[in-house]
């Protein structure tokens, strides 16, 4: 695969006045815990199913609380990490409801019960604005309409052009769109592509650099599904994302070495199958 190359990295200053060899000392110590922590994994879980989804309506920022199977397919996932014997470092959430209670129950399923997580708001789904609790397909349709295109064309030309391209201007025709619905002081518009990348990349870059300086190997980071599939697609454009999206509570892992992003699994539902046999 090409890895996209961003620029992360820790930035270290040493001055210790008149001491030469005291400085040379110093900086070997920083370029030593710096080659000591090069490699980070971050594994990218997507919640787990909600009553949103359950009667596929739009839910970016609005929320909704996990459903039984939501709640049962977090704690699968998180049996299966511990069978993997994968622990982690640290972890990261959204704003949402949702995936901090993804965090919680794979989190107490997988041995770590008591560890804290961070929220980021820069991690939570792509803003629909007013379209926000919309039937997916009435949603849909309207962008359609606005290419000139039919529903069934629209999900036609997603299944050709690849999920993570079709979502990025799926996006900022939805935000054009909105900008007549939008009542200043009431309701926030949908957001363009540009502000949702930027957001997102700039969240993980900030993870892997507090990664790097703490020494975190294994970081944790739920979010949500268009939002993973954004990030994979802007750190890998030869990964091989899923044409309709990821599955809830699947895992997608990212590896950051010597500044350089792979991706090495998506959508991977393995920890949730071996969870379940637990």
């Amino acid at each position: 695969m090409n890895m996209k190359k961003l620029l992360v990295g820790v930035v270290a200053a040493v001055f210790l006045t008149g001491c030469a060899g005291g400085t040379d000392k110093a900086e070997n110590t920083v370029e030593s815990k710096a080659q000591e922590n090069s490699e980070v994994t971050i594994y990218f879980a997507r919640h787990g199913k909600t009553m949103l989804n359950t009667v596929d309506r739009s839910q970016g920022w609005i929320d909704a609380p996990l459903t039984p199977a939501g709640i049962e397919v977090a704690e699968f996932l998180g049996k299966g990490l511990k069978a993997a014997d994968i622990t982690f470092d640290k972890v990261y959430t959204s704003s949402s409801g949702r995936t901090q209670e993804t965090a919680e129950l794979i989190l107490e399923n997988n041995g770590q019960k008591d560890m804290d997580y961070t929220k980021d708001k820069r991690l939570r789904e792509y803003n629909f604005g007013t379209y926000e609790g919309m039937m997916n397909e009435e949603m849909q349709t309207a962008v359609a309409e606005a290419d000139g295109k039919t529903y069934e064309e629209f999900m036609e030309d997603m299944q050709k052009d690849g999920f993570y391209k079709s979502i990025l201007h799926f996006a900022d025709v939805l935000a054009e769109l909105d900008q007549e619905n939008v009542e200043e002081g009431v309701n926030w518009p949908a957001e363009d592509s540009q502000a949702i990348v930027g957001r997102l990349t700039a969240a993980l870059d900030d993870i892997v650099a507090e990664a790097e300086k703490e020494g975190h190997k294994n970081v944790l980071v739920v979010s949500h599904g268009m939002s993973i599939i954004t990030l994979l697609g802007e750190l890998d454009s030869e990964a091989e994302l899923p044409p309709t999206g990821l599955k809830n509570a699947s895992i997608s892992t990212v590896v950051y070495k010597d500044g350089e992003y792979s991706v090495d699994a998506v959508n991977d539902m393995t920890y949730v199958e071996n969870g379940e046999k637990e």
